[in-house]
C-alpha cells in the first residue's frame, strides 16, 4: 500500500514545529527556488578576518540543535554571540554574549553591533523558516561576515527519487512565495525559498545544509526517542515493516560539530547532511533499543499493509520509519557523500540510543508521562492482538489443510 506523502510530512511537521511562533507577513521580493539546484559558485575573496579568536553569530541557539552548535563552537575556542528573543531556555549559557530581538522585524541589536564595528567569522542560522525572515537577516549581516550557514531540510525535495536523493534534485515550488504559514505542503518549498534568499543576499558565501531527522539528547519531538523508551517496557512491541527497511538520521551533536568544520574550512554550497555513513535498517534501531533497555521487550514484526489497515501510520505512529516500497522511500536514501567528503562524521547507533535514553531519564516526570511521537500503549496492544488473532487463524487453516491432505 503506497504511503501518501502528506501523511509523512504532516506528522514530521506537527512534531518539529509545535509551538513555532507565528510570523506576520510582509513584503516579499521575487525570490523563487530553482527547479534544480545550481552548481555551487566559487566564493568571492574573503575580507580580513575579525580581530581576536574566530567568532560566530548564532541566530537562535537555545532550542535543540542550537545548544549543540554552541558547545561545538566552544570546543573550537570560538567567540560566540547569540541572537534570539530570550524566551526559549533563557537560562542557558549565562556566560555567552546575547543580543536580544526578534527576527520578525526587530534586528536592531545586530544592526547596532555592526555599526559599532562588530564582525563575525560566520553566521549560523538555526531558526529560519520563511524567505523574508532569512533574507532580512542575511542582508543585514552580509557586510559583517564571510559566511552564512543556513539549516534547511531534505523536505525541500519535490519528488524523492526511490533510488536516492542528491543535492541537484528538483525542489518544491509554491504558488504564493509570500505565504508565511507552515503546513505539510508549504514547509519544504519555503525552506527552498529561504535557501535561495540566503544565496541572493550573500552570493557565493552561503552554506545551505539539508539535514533529515535530527536525533539525540535534547530532541523535543521524540521521533527517535520513542524507540529506546518503548523498549523499556517488557513484552511484545510492534516492529514495523521489515528489519531491512532503511532509515536515516543524524545526531544533533554530529551535525553541530560538522557545521563548525564548515566554518573553519570555509565549505560553501549545498550539502545533504543525513546519516549514518553506512546503511541502517529499522531493525538495527529496534535491536539496539532492546539491547540497551534490557527490559524484556519482544519485537513483533508486522507488515506495513497490516499496520496501515489498522491506522498505525508510518512516521506518525512508527517514528523514523518509512516503508521501503512507498513513494517516500527515497527520503531514507539521501546521499550525503558530499558532506562526508567535507568532513562529516557520525557516532555509532548504540551510543546514540544509550545517550538518548540516559537523557530521557533526566527529564521531569510530567514530560516523560506522555511521549510526543509514537503509537499509544492502548493502540499498540489492540494491533498486536489483531495480528496474533490473524496468525492463530492462519495456523488453524494450515492445520486443517494438512489434515485434509492426509
Amino acid at each position: 500500500m503506497p504511503l501518501q506523502r502528506r501523511n509523512f510530512l504532516r506528522a514530521s511537521l506537527a512534531a518539529a514545529f509545535a509551538g513555532l511562533p507565528g510570523c506576520r507577513r510582509g513584503p516579499e521580493p521575487e525570490v523563487r527556488a530553482p527547479t534544480k539546484t545550481p552548481t555551487d559558485a566559487a566564493p568571492p575573496p574573503s575580507r580580513p578576518a575579525p580581530e581576536g579568536p574566530p567568532s560566530v553569530l548564532i541566530l537562535g541557539g537555545t532550542g535543540f540543535l542550537g545548544p549543540h552548535v554552541v558547545e561545538a563552537a566552544r570546543a573550537r575556542g570560538y567567540a560566540i554571540t547569540l541572537f534570539n528573543r530570550g524566551k526559549t531556555n533563557p537560562q542557558l549559557f549565562p556566560d555567552v554574549e546575547k543580543l536580544r530581538g526578534d527576527r520578525n522585524g526587530d534586528l536592531k541589536s545586530i544592526a547596532d553591533a555592526i555599526a559599532g564595528g562588530r564582525r563575525w567569522s560566520a553566521v549560523i542560522d538555526t531558526s529560519g523558516y520563511f524567505p523574508r525572515i532569512v533574507r532580512d537577516s542575511a542582508a543585514l549581516v552580509a557586510p559583517a561576515t564571510d559566511q552564512y550557514v543556513f539549516i534547511s531540510s531534505i523536505s525541500v525535495y519535490s519528488s524523492p527519487n526511490p533510488e536516492g536523493v542528491h543535492e541537484g534534485d528538483p525542489v518544491g515550488q509554491i504558488d504564493d512565495p509570500s505565504v508565511e504559514k507552515i503546513t505539510e505542503t508549504t514547509y519544504g518549498p519555503l525552506k527552498a525559498l529561504s535557501e535561495a534568499a540566503a544565496e541572493a543576499a550573500m552570493p557565493g558565501k552561503t552554506t545551505n545544509v539539508r539535514p533529515g531527522l535530527i536525533v539525540g539528547p535534547g530532541d523535543p519531538t521524540d521521533r527517535f526517542t520513542y524507540w529506546p523508551v518503548r523498549a523499556t517496557r517488557p513484552g511484545p512491541m510492534i516492529a514495523p515493516g521489515g528489519p531491512a527497511d532503511p532509515i536515516q538520521f543524524i545526531d544533533g551533536r554530529d551535525l553541530a560539530t560538522w557545521l563548525l568544520e564548515c566554518v573553519a574550512a570555509r565549505h560553501y554550497g549545498l550539502y545533504n547532511a543525513v546519516g549514518p555513513a553506512s546503511p541502517v535498517g529499522i531493525g538495527d534501531l529496534v535491536d539496539a533499543s532492546v539491547r540497551n533497555a534490557a527490559a524484556g521487550a519482544e519485537p513483533v514484526w508486522i507488515p506495513a499493509e497490516f499496520l496501515m489497515e489498522h491506522e498505525v501510520m508510518p512516521w506518525v505512529h512508527m517514528p523514523a520509519w518509512v516503508p521501503a516500497a512507498s513513494e517516500d522511500g527515497g527520503l531514507a536514501k539521501v546521499d550525503s557523500s558530499k558532506a562526508i567528503a567535507a568532513g562529516l562524521t557520525y557516532r555509532g547507533l548504540e551510543a546514540i540510543v544509550a545517550d538518548t535514553l540516559e537523557w530521557w531519564k533526566t527529564l521531569p516526570e510530567e514530560r516523560r508521562a506522555k511521549m510526543r511521537a509514537g503509537v499509544s500503549p492502548e493502540k499498540e496492544a489492540e494491533v498486536l492482538a489483531a495480528w496474533a488473532k490473524r496468525g492463530a487463524k492462519g495456523g488453524k487453516a494450515k492445520a486443517a489443510a494438512k489434515k485434509k491432505a492426509a
